[in-house]
């Protein structure tokens, strides 16, 4: 497992949201900063089975969407997620200090999740069936280009 990606999630990003303030502009997609921090919670939560979506990648394009995983290559700009609604959600959270403090949690229960049952596979909805270290490297992907949003690392 790439350490220095498992290491991002669990305090890089978390460290960068702490610059985050609640009415910041993305310099692309239609959610606003506490949107993002709990779409990004939701993600985790697919990640430790607690949130299902079907798969909506047919079987025979998921090494595709596998090689892509294993890649350097990040998600591009606006890229949306064919499993959620055209509009952001609302918040669930009463603040953004409350959505951090969720995702902090939730990012943490990851890891404990897999370090239980490292062999444990989650089904996501679009890259199928991932391992601990495979979703390491997609949870890094996601969590990067939500920063790269927010202007809170280099587009």
């Amino acid at each position: 497992m790439d350490q220095g990606k498992a290491a991002f999630i669990r305090e890089g990003f978390i460290t960068l949201l702490d610059h985050l303030s609640p009415d910041a502009e993305a310099v692309w997609g239609k959610m606003n900063a506490q949107q993002m921090v709990e779409h990004v919670t939701g993600f985790f939560m697919v990640s430790t089975d607690r949130l299902h979506f079907p798969l909506v990648t047919p079987e025979e394009h998921l090494p595709k969407f596998k090689e892509f995983l294993l890649s350097d290559k990040q998600f591009r700009e606006n890229t949306k997620a064919p499993v959620l609604p055209e509009e952001p959600l609302p918040t669930r959270q009463p603040d953004l200090a409350s959505a951090v403090q969720q995702l902090r949690n939730t990012i943490e229960a990851f890891f404990v999740y897999f370090e239980a049952d490292p062999a444990r596979t989650t089904a996501h909805p679009v890259f199928g069936w991932l391992n601990f270290e495979e979703w390491v490297l997609l949870h890094y992907k996601h969590v990067t280009h939500h920063a790269r949003q927010f202007g809170l690392l280099p587009r």
